[in-house]
Formats: C-alpha cells, structure tokens, sequence
C-alpha cells in the first residue's frame, strides 16, 4: 500500500507544515479565556490532524518506512482509547489525566529514539565511516529527546499513582544522603552512554537501552520524593520536559510541526512551573530535591476541641442568614468543591445571593486543586461569569472589606500559618488572606489537613465556623435557605 508521495510534492507537504503549525499557535491562542478556549482547542487540533497528515505522506523518508497497516491500526487503537477516556473523565481526575497523555508524549520521543538506533542509525563519529552517517548535531538532539523523553515518561507514571492514590502521596525517599547520589549516578551514566554513541560504536544496541534504562530509573527516583503538595508543579515540570524532548526529536526528523509545536509546550510549561513555584514560595531545585505533604488524615485530636483548639460548628441556616445579609462576600473553591463536583450548587447560590443584591466574587489561588487552572475550569463549566473571578493578588486587598468568605475545600492555600509560623513548612507562600474577613465560613467533610498534611490554625480561629459535610449537599442546602429567607 503505497501513499503518491510524488504526485503531492515536497514543497505541497511543508505548505501543509506551515497551515498546521500556524493553526496550532492560533489555537493556542484561545487558551487565554474560558469564552475562547473551546474553539481554540479545536482549532489547534485541525492543525495537529493536518501535521498528522502530512507526516504520513512523508513517510517514504523514514527508515523502513513499514507497512501502512500497522499505522493505520495505531492511529486506530489510539483514537479507541483515547477518545472515551476524554470524554468519560470526571474533572476531578482530569489533573492524573493530563499527567497520564503527558507521559505518553515523553515515552513516543523515547520510543522514537529507540527505533532510530535499533534500525541502524549511524552515528557520526570518528570510528564509523559511512555514506549514510548522520550529522552530529542530530544525533545529539535525538539522545536528549531520548533522556528527557524517558524521564517524562515515568515521572508522569508516578504522578499519576500519586494523584490517583496508587501510591501514597507522601514523599517516598532513600534513607539519609544517598537519594541524591543515585540521581547523579543515573544522570552521569545516561550521559556518558549518549557521548560514547556520539563518539562512535558498534554497540548502539547496549548504549541506547542503556541510556533509556538509565533515564527512566531517573524519572521514578526524581518523583518519588516529591509530595503532594508539590504535585501541580510537578505536573508543569514534566509537561516542559515532554515539550523540550518533541522539540528536539523534530530537529532530528527534521519534522517543522513537531519543533513549532515541542517549543511551545516547553516554553510555556517553563514558564508555568516557574510561576507555581512563586507562588508556592518554593524553588524548583527545592521540589525536585523533594517535595513535602501527601499525609489527607486529620491531626491527632482533631474536631471540637482538637489539638489546635476549638472549632464552631454551624448550620446551613444560620450560613444562609450571613450570607444574604452581608454587603460582600468572596467565594474561595479548593479541591474540595472538585471532589464534590459542587461547582453548580456554588452557581445557584452565587445567583440567588445577586438576587439579594450581595455583591459576590470568587478567589482563586494559582495553586487551588491539583493543576494550573483547575478551579477556573470547574467554575466555567457552571457558567460562573468569568468577571467574578479574581486571582488571587486582585482579590487580597477586598478581603478586609469582605462581610463573609464561603472556603469550600480550600486549605493549605487559605492557612494562615505561612504568614504567622516560621516553622511551617509552608511558611511564606502567598496564600488567600481570608483571615481578614469580617467573618469566616469553612465547608469540609472533616477537620483532615490538605495536600500539605499540616493543620490549620483558620479553622480554630474566634470569626470561623465550620460546617461539615458533603460540600454539593451543603452548598445545595445553604441555596434553597438563601431563596426561602
């Protein structure tokens, strides 16, 4: 089964490149607003079919181009799986979603790599002469697709067990010292096995796995110690990774749509991982060396009276009362509303609260859930006006001119001990100032500490009440008491 490669043309297939990668950029674009996204996600995705397209037209160029069979069964069983796991995923596990695909991405540049060398890639070097040889620098950039490509792979497999409560949550890390000195073992040994292809063997099976087998040992020992706290950067980490290694597998196959795309991916999950981390309050060196939190079980003696003090229960009504009667108040939603899937109970009792002419606004914390962005698509998914959100800088000075603050599920993002504790391994990351409210209303389903495993002083605080149960329920209940008063 032949493709017309000669019938289409060189200069038809780059054109095809060009139209793909300028509607992934256009796409992209979109991304900025929840008014926009929709069609920007299509749109970029024409564009990915179209780089698809022109690939497989391409193709006569590979080495042992296969058999289009096997191809086209791929690209089949891919879309099998893939299509229903996106439609059918809930979003409160769409963050280990986004962590799973990820991977896969590093593992394809890996596989790629793998597949160059197994069909006989001739490397450059001095002591291999041949017609064929391929350049250095693509050589490089094929074995640092397949290193960074490899250690995306199975950190993602780890976040996701992580996310998913596979594994435990906590750090999992060697005893004392060594953790670090295996990590630079393993980074030494994937290196030195990429220079010695580049220099030139004829043991390009032996050095290749032993590159992938390295990187990969890698990528399991650099997530394992990273708590779940730490577990949204995490994800942008990788995301940049997979992005760099695509990018530099396109400057290999000489494919332009794979560079485009790969530098894009990379660049803004860089930035993105940069900007968790400030307002985190944590470098990125810190995180990879190994992160903190993981621990969801509440402190001991926790509840009325726990060992942080004593905690003022409440009621749906007496929530309802607050509420309709202030002149403000500032909704903050954490993973706990995403558990819930209360985001639409949240959208019926913003409405009738503006019905009562209460002024209501939302924080959101960069950081709130368990990736970059979760909150904001929660709440566009019920319609919440998207001029009702405010990031978390813009919404910190209306705190003290705020009569209530409704926390559903937020809690390292909203603890006051990384202002008031120096001690706290949270000490010093922005948080949500709810404190400064006039007054304080927490729903949770018990008094468990969050990602961070550290309790919260807000909780115990005189101007804070705590109403617990399922937070859809009792966001539902305080709704219908709002509308009844």
């Amino acid at each position: 089964m032949a493709l017309p490669f000669a019938v289409i043309g060189v200069n038809a297939i780059d054109a095809l490149y060009i139209v793909a990668f300028i509607l992934l950029v256009y796409g992209m674009t979109g991304l900025t607003g929840p008014r926009t996204a929709v069609r920007g996600n299509k749109i970029a995705a024409v564009g990915m079919a179209i780089a698809v397209i022109a690939t497989l037209l391409r193709g006569h160029e590979f080495h042992g181009s296969g058999t289009w069979e096997l191809i086209l069964l791929g690209v089949a069983i891919g879309t099998a799986i893939g299509v229903p796991a996106a439609r059918n995923v809930r979003m409160t596990a769409m963050p280990q979603m986004v962590a799973i695909f990820n991977g896969v991405g590093g593992g394809a540049v890996a596989l790629i790599a793998w597949v160059e060398y197994r069909h006989g890639f001739v490397p450059s070097g001095a002591h291999v002469a041949a017609a064929g040889a391929y350049p250095l620098r693509v050589e490089i950039f094929e074995l640092f697709g397949a290193i960074v490509g490899s250690v995306s792979f199975w950190g993602s497999n780890i976040a996701f067990g992580k996310l998913q409560e596979i594994l435990p949550g906590r750090p999992i890390k060697l005893p004392g010292a060594s953790q670090p000195v295996l990590n630079l073992g393993l980074l030494v040994i994937a290196v030195a096995s990429a220079v010695i292809l580049c220099a030139g063997t004829h043991s390009q099976a032996l050095f290749i796995l032993g590159i992938l087998v390295a990187a990969a040992v890698l990528g399991n020992m650099v997530v394992l110690p990273i708590g779940g706290a730490d577990m949204p950067v995490v994800i942008s980490l990788l995301n940049a990774f997979t992005g760099l290694s695509a990018a530099a597998t396109g400057v290999a196959l000489g494919n332009t749509v794979m560079i485009v795309a790969g530098m894009i991916v990379g660049a803004s999950g860089t930035i993105l991982t940069n900007l968790m981390a400030k307002a985190m309050n944590r470098s990125v060196p810190a995180i990879v060396a190994g992160g903190f939190g993981g621990a969801v079980a509440a402190p001991a003696g926790a509840g009325p009276g726990g060992e942080g003090g004593t905690v003022r229960s409440t009621t749906a009504q007496d929530v309802a009362i607050q509420l309709s009667y202030a002149r403000q108040v500032v909704i903050a939603p954490g993973y706990g509303m995403a558990v819930a899937q209360a985001q639409h109970a949240v959208r019926e009792l913003e409405r009738a609260l503006e019905a009562k002419g209460v002024e209501v606004k939302f924080a959101i914390h960069p950081v709130a859930g368990r990736m970059p962005g979760h909150m904001n698509v929660l709440l566009a998914e019920a319609d919440v006006p998207y001029e009702l959100l405010r990031e978390m800088d813009e919404i910190n000075p209306e705190f003290p001119r705020t009569d209530v603050t409704l926390v559903i599920g937020a809690n390292d993002v909203t603890n006051p001990a990384a202002q008031d504790q120096p001690g706290s391994p949270i000490y010093g990351m922005p948080i949500l100032e709810v404190n400064k409210s006039g007054a304080v209303v927490v729903l949770k389903r018990s008094m468990a500490s969050g990602f961070a495993g550290i309790d919260n002083p807000l909780f115990y605080d005189p101007k804070t009440s705590m109403l617990f149960g399922d937070a859809k329920a009792s966001v539902s209940e305080i709704a219908a008491e709002v509308q009844a008063l």
